[in-house]
């Protein structure tokens, strides 16, 4: 059968679309963070002796230079035919001037470079078959969602490479799709207590006039936000799964997928409507931050005084 590599498997969309393209007798290779995790040992019972785990840290080139080896040494017969780019990374929930560089650095690492890096290396096999690349992506690389710069940048350099190689590889016939999925329950984004703890080493980690500007609580309270937020997040990934499932297979790809609720109005705002009425939509959406400290009434009346 035709080849297929899901990448970034340890928990939600890239678990789940492993699962289903082994189920449809697809060879997978999936590349988990933590071979002796949760998410891997249920690949493992979940699936056929066909699906290949292969341990891999997107931020350690070694890493990716022994998967790279894997891959060409098991498919020289018979080629590769995709490669899902999956792997995400976030741990921060503030303001860009909140956000500490290296938090956008460590974002960029796995989300952008990772990637490149590992679409590079199979590019040879995906070339020689005629492949796909699938690319998850997020709509917080099109629109600046509120206290999401870090994670955002990251994943828009990302759909901007993407778009790059699809033209680029116009010619060799391979065709790269770009999934833009709403707001799914995956692996971390639903656990109060990491978010929580993520929020006492911000604080922690804030210069002092800063966390004077803007407040201690005005961090709780985005943080409070984003968890309430989580909380309605669907359950159900199977929108994503077919969008990258059809990535790899349908004579004619879609260049962008859109799954989940709510993401048509969001375009239709940003492109239709005036910035100041997609900024309100997206706060009312997502997270609307109090006032910072500094520009609070009580806080000006009490420095008159």
């Amino acid at each position: 059968g035709r080849l297929s590599a899901p990448i970034g498997c340890d928990s939600g969309f890239g678990q789940a679309t492993a699962r289903h393209l082994d189920a449809m007798g697809f060879r997978v290779f999936a590349s988990v963070l933590d071979p002796q995790g949760a998410g891997a040992q249920e690949l493992c019972r979940s699936c056929s002796p066909r699906l290949t785990l292969l341990q891999m840290d997107l931020t350690k080139p070694e890493d990716i230079q022994s998967v790279l080896q894997y891959i060409q040494a098991h498919t020289n017969s018979t080629g590769l035919w995709g490669l899902v780019n999956n792997a995400g990374f976030n741990d921060t929930i503030a303001d860009a001037e909140l956000s500490p560089l290296g938090k956008f650095r460590a974002c960029m690492e796995v989300n952008f470079f990772g990637s490149l890096e590992l679409t590079k290396g199979l590019l040879p096999l995906l070339r020689s078959a005629g492949g796909r690349i699938v690319t998850v992506s997020s709509p917080a690389g099109d629109l600046p969602f509120p206290c999401l710069a870090a994670y955002g940048t990251s994943k828009a350099a990302l759909s901007l490479l993407m778009d790059t190689f699809r033209s680029e590889l116009q010619p060799w016939g391979v065709k790269v799709s770009l999934i833009l999925p709403g707001y799914y329950k995956t692996g971390t984004t639903c656990d109060p207590a990491f978010w929580n703890l993520q929020k006492q080493r911000l604080v922690a980690s804030l210069p002092q006039e800063l966390l004077q500007a803007y407040g201690e609580d005005y961090v709780e309270e985005i943080n409070r936000q984003f968890i309430q937020f989580m909380k309605v997040a669907a359950e159900d990934l199977s929108a994503v799964v077919n969008s990258i499932t059809d990535g790899l297979l349908a004579a004619n790809p879609a260049v962008r997928y859109y799954p989940g609720q709510g993401l048509g109005l969001m375009y239709f705002i940003h492109r239709y409507l005036p910035y100041f009425v997609r900024d309100l939509f997206l706060k009312g959406f997502f997270i609307n931050p109090k006032l910072p400290r500094a520009l609070r009434r009580e806080h000006h009346d009490h420095a008159k005084k």
